[in-house]
């Protein structure tokens, strides 16, 4: 696992994460970064994930992160309602080099509110935010500010070479849109 002193001498000359609000960049917890919410979607429609082809239920941006409105921690938020299912986005970039996989842990407010976010790990040569699956598994809403911390990040060290991410999701997509497509 790549060491804190490691990350921040990365995020300044290699860019490994983007956009870090100043608590990870000055007083980081740990051995990884905790990433942000930027972004809320409901999915809209039907999927399908076949042998080569796939199409993901479309989606619609339902809450959006905006700097310019977050005075405090209740000026905006979403409210996750109890047996719902959203996708949601990250403030942050990550840059991943061929030799770096990245981990994802959920913090553990959010279980402890109720809220499983499903992740998983970030293959190398990955570039773009990071999209997870969350739902509300408890009996009660749980607001959320946009922007606040929903995520851990780690990053361990691909001994012998890692071969580049080559996925549709390059970049921050988070749906097909619609489209079927053939996987990669």
């Amino acid at each position: 696992m790549i060491g804190i002193k490691e990350l921040l001498r990365l995020v300044a000359e290699e860019k490994l994460v983007e956009g870090l609000c100043d608590r990870e960049l000055t007083e980081p917890e740990g051995a990884g970064f905790d990433l942000r919410l930027a972004e809320v979607f409901d999915l809209v429609g039907e999927g399908f994930l076949g042998v080569k082809n796939r199409q993901t239920p479309d989606t619609v941006s339902v809450a959006k992160y905006d700097p310019e409105k977050v005075k405090n921690d209740v000026d905006d938020f979403f409210v996750f309602r109890p047996g719902e299912y959203h996708l949601v986005k990250t403030i942050e970039k990550v840059n991943l080099p061929l030799d770096l996989l990245g981990l994802l842990f959920i913090r553990t407010t959010l279980f402890r509110s109720g809220l499983v976010l499903l992740v998983s790990s970030i293959s190398p040569g990955y570039k773009g935010e990071l999209t997870f699956g969350i739902c509300n598994l408890g009996k009660e809403n749980v607001n959320v500010s946009l922007g606040a911390r929903i995520v851990n990040i780690t990053f361990q060290e691909v001994i012998g070479g890692g071969t580049g991410y080559r996925g549709q999701w390059q970049g921050g997509r988070v749906s097909t849109q619609g489209e079927k497509e053939e996987q990669v």
